[in-house]
């Protein structure tokens, strides 16, 4: 008894995240004066019993999230007449909702149904919701027919949250009716139109309607009579000029705290409403196009004191960066990159904005040297000025004021001097970036006491030494870029724990010796490797097996011996770079179990043997490129080579995102690649659309077979100095894409087929030195770009191109007889002329003989003693050899 009078008063009960059955709702019944009701994450199915449901008549509050119901819970739910709060988020609905009278919750004030699977007719089956004031009903699978009419019907909402529902069409203008809404979110939606429909929701408070196709003018001259609004989010949208310029004269009702129309489109001028705004705190209004604007509006932040945030990237804003009048000592986070500022930065920069905790200003054009007065932001934590025309060295005061300086981004600027030659107070930086300068020096020791360093790039600059052993320690180290420089010595001898770097680049410096085993000493390995354009010479160490690389750089060093099994288990790598160096042997045949290899580069070194057929295994290969080496056999005819067609995946170091400052850092190393006997560096976006086979310069022997299917997307193929042999094949007509093809310097034999003329992307075609035959191709199509140098050194082609006619020459075995009146045919001989010639020859032969004889009498009397003794030799040898008869 006294168990059951406690469950008599009990209110609320939580029930959730048990592994409860429908059973569940008999026993509730001893629950009469419960009040809330929680059975979330729970295995229920079907509908609640109609008996619990008519106990429980004080139930003000449930939450049925997380279960599979079917549709007839709705049913239950009927008799709970008092019921204000009802969450069924996270569950799944089939079919229609079949309630033929509708539930009629009038006292229902707060309706969940966040990310569940719910028809179209939801909204209806509820009944008029005469008394809802907050519905959350975004990210409802399957939904894209909400009826968004429906909701016009409740007009005493106050928060209303449909988004990601992928809600097409203009808004209605019913929602004028709306007049109690303090709180809408229409965000990641596909509405379209204008936002006229909302200038009567006088009570809104909060709007976000970013992520959609609406037309926004930059004045929110709609807006304007909403008093009461604080909060705008209208990101990805398409923000366009007013039309009204009556509207720049007028002052809006509103007094803004926070406002955000980031891309896309053209603004105009710069708005101006913001004239007329005091409260603000946060405006971003980058990816914006304001092409009436001359100058940085330095009057927001006069206005607006407690400004508090200020992004105004990429908005073809110009001329001079202008501070306010006053030191500002609320700003914290000031972004105006990618923009078109010029002249110097202000030298009192530090003394005006002196709590700024991120300033980005990038990619702009400003030129002079760095303030000194950076070093009075000792709240400063993020700092970019890279891509700029800045000059001079870094200020000593800068480096021993900004203690709190976690990001340093200077890249690509003409700085000089030694990095950080005086007193350093810098040891909270964890990502340094000075790549792309012209500083000199060895890589400054006092680097050693950044122990959150995680990203250090002093790549492209003329820094020299040997690569500091400190660098061993640095425990948070992930990446390191010290390329282009002209560093000297071995590679480092790292000691001690395992260094967790995943991005390593140290290419085109002067650094010599062996790769020594601390390499083995990155923790699981490495992601990335480039150790290219060195003079590293021997072999990788036995122990370098990483497990998660995918990229690997190691052309143009002096790396020998056979291709070592450091790579067999690297079932992740992309890139495989192995040129220009000294590696013998064959190829080995675990190349083919890389399956994620897109480009595989082996030119110019000592491999020999046939081209392994695992090869053929690779299903993601984009360009290959075995030419000059001494392989030798056939051409794998399974060879598969495609063009990715999408943008490749880019290594990214470290992403820093914190105090608003979003910068990553990625790695790209362009890839050489012979096209049209030419030499050229392929970076990522071009290599997206290239694919490609090289093997030239090789021993390559017997017939081209390709599998059509495998190669249709063949950008460039170079088979050029082998020993092939046959013909070319046919099916090379049918390789739409391919611009270049080159099979000089082969035994190839038979006619050129003149269906190349239809490849119209074709720009080099090379057959030259085979023994082809035949015709040349007529110059139509895209084969009249080639001249006779794509033909030379084939002695049995003719035609115009190779300067020999094509007339038959071939003569019948057994020549027909000439009937009476007919001309003998002599193939291609005119026998007419050559007897002509030849009697006009015989008569001038002897009328030389005749005019010689004549005028010298020492000949003449030679010929005819010569002539005398021939006829007396003859009659002699008649007689003696002739006897007469009697």
């Amino acid at each position: 008894m006294l168990v059951r009078m406690k469950l008599n008063k009990l209110e609320v009960l939580d029930l959730s995240r048990n592994d409860f059955s429908n059973n569940i709702f008999s026993s509730l019944t001893a629950f009469s004066n419960l009040k809330s009701l929680d059975l979330s994450a729970n295995n229920l199915k079907g509908p609640i019993y109609a008996k619990a449901g008519l106990r429980l008549m004080k139930l003000k509050a449930v939450d049925l999230s997380g279960n599979f119901f079917n549709n007839s819970i709705l049913s239950s739910l009927a008799t709970l007449s008092n019921l204000k709060t009802l969450r069924i988020e996270n569950s799944n609905f089939k079919g229609l909702l079949d309630v033929k009278e509708g539930l009629n919750l009038r006292n229902l004030e707060e309706l969940e149904l966040d990310e569940s699977s719910l028809p179209s007719n939801f909204i209806r089956v509820f009944g008029p919701l005469i008394s809802l004031k907050k519905l959350i009903a975004h990210r409802i699978d399957g939904n894209d027919t909400l009826p968004i009419n429906d909701l016009c019907e409740m007009k005493n909402l106050q928060e209303l949250d449909i988004t990601g529902n992928n809600l097409r069409g203009s808004l209605p203008m019913c929602f004028h009716n709306l007049t109690s809404l303090e709180s809408l979110d229409l965000s990641s939606n596909q509405f379209s139109g204008n936002i006229s429909a909302l200038e009567s929701l006088t009570s809104l408070r909060w709007l976000d309607i970013s992520n959609n196709e609406f037309h926004i003018p930059s004045s929110l001259g709609p807006l304007f009579n909403l008093s009461r609004l604080k909060f705008i989010r209208g990101d990805n949208n398409n923000i366009h000029a007013d039309d009204h310029e009556m509207l720049n004269s007028l002052a809006p009702r509103f007094q803004l705290i926070y406002i955000s129309l980031s891309c896309c489109g053209s603004g105009g001028s710069f708005p101006h409403f913001f004239y007329h705004q005091s409260d603000l705190q946060g405006v971003t209004l980058s990816d914006i196009h304001f092409f009436k604007v001359d100058q940085f509006p330095f009057w927001l932040l006069e206005n607006n004191t407690k400004l508090e945030l200020l992004h105004l990237a990429n908005c073809s804003l110009l001329g001079p960066f202008q501070l306010p009048s006053r030191a500002h000592l609320a700003l914290s986070n000031l972004d105006i990159s990618n923009n078109a500022f010029g002249g110097n930065i202000p030298e009192r920069i530090g003394a005006h904005l002196p709590l700024l905790k991120t300033l980005n200003m990038s990619q702009n054009y400003f030129s002079g040297s760095i303030p000194s007065s950076f070093g009075d932001m000792s709240s400063l934590q993020g700092l970019d000025l890279s891509n700029n025309h800045l000059s001079g060295g870094i200020p000593e005061h800068m480096a021993t004021g900004c203690s709190l300086l976690e990001f340093l981004a200077l890249s690509n600027n003409t700085l000089q001097g030694v990095i950080f030659s005086g007193n350093f107070s810098l040891m909270s930086l964890s990502e340094v970036r000075l790549d792309g300068n012209n500083f000199t020096g060895v890589i400054p020791n006092v680097l050693a006491n950044c122990s959150d360093l995680y990203l250090l790039d002093l790549s492209n600059n003329y820094l020299f030494g040997e690569i500091p052993s400190w660098i061993g320690n640095m425990s948070r180290l992930i990446a390191l870029d010290v390329s282009r420089n002209l560093l000297f010595g071995r590679f480092p001898q790292w000691r001690g724990n395992a260094l967790p770097l995943e991005q390593l680049a140290m290419a085109d410096n002067q650094l010599e010796g062996s790769i020594p085993r601390a390499i083995c000493n990155l923790n699981e390995g490495p992601i990335f490797l480039d150790l290219s354009m060195n003079n590293f010479s021997g072999t990788l160490p036995s122990c370098f097996k990483p497990v998660s690389l995918r990229e690997v750089h190691l052309s143009r060093n002096m790396l020998q011996g056979p291709l070592p099994n450091a790579f067999r288990d690297s079932s992740s790598l992309v890139t495989l770079d192995l040129s220009y160096n000294h590696f013998k042997g064959n190829i080995p045949n675990w190349i083919g179990n890389l399956s994620e290899l897109s480009y595989l580069l082996l030119k110019r070194n000592h491999f020999k043997g046939e081209i392994p057929i695992q090869l053929c295994n690779l299903d993601r290969l984009s360009l290959i490129d075995l030419s000059l080496n001494n392989l030798s056999g056939g051409i794998p005819s399974c060879l598969k080579v495609s063009a990715m067609n999408y943008v490749t995946e880019e290594y990214i170091w470290y992403y820093y995102s914190r105090y608003d400052i979003d910068s990553a850092k990625s790695i790209e190393v362009p890839i050489e690649y012979t096209v049209k006997s030419r030499s050229y560096h392929y970076r990522r976006r071009i290599l997206q659309y290239m694919s490609g086979i090289d093997l030239s310069c090789n021993k390559l022997t017997g017939e081209i077979s390709f599998e059509t299917r495998n190669i249709m997307k063949l950008f460039t193929l170079n088979l050029s100095r082998n020993s092939l042999t046959g013909p070319i094949p046919q099916m090379f007509s049918n390789l739409k894409d391919l611009e270049s093809l080159d099979l000089s310097y082969n035994n190839l034999t038979g006619n050129i087929t003149v269906e190349f003329a239809v490849l119209h992307f074709l720009q080099y075609f090379n057959v030259s030195y085979n023994n082809l035959s035949g015709k040349t191709p007529d110059r139509i199509g895209q084969l009249g770009t080639f001249d006779e140098s794509s033909y030379v050194g084939n002695p049995f082609l003719c035609g115009s191109l190779v300067g020999k006619n094509c007339s038959p020459v071939a003569t019948p075995l057994t020549p027909p007889k000439a009937s009476a009146g007919d001309t003998e045919d002599h193939g291609f001989i005119d026998m007419d002329a050559f007897y002509a010639s030849f009697f006009a020859c015989y008569v001038m032969v002897l009328l030389c003989i005749a005019a010689v004889l004549y005028i010298n009498p020492y000949w003449r009397q030679a010929w005819f003693y010569y002539i005398q003794m021939a006829i007396e030799s003859c009659y002699y040898f008649v007689v003696d050899n002739f006897p007469r008869k009697f």
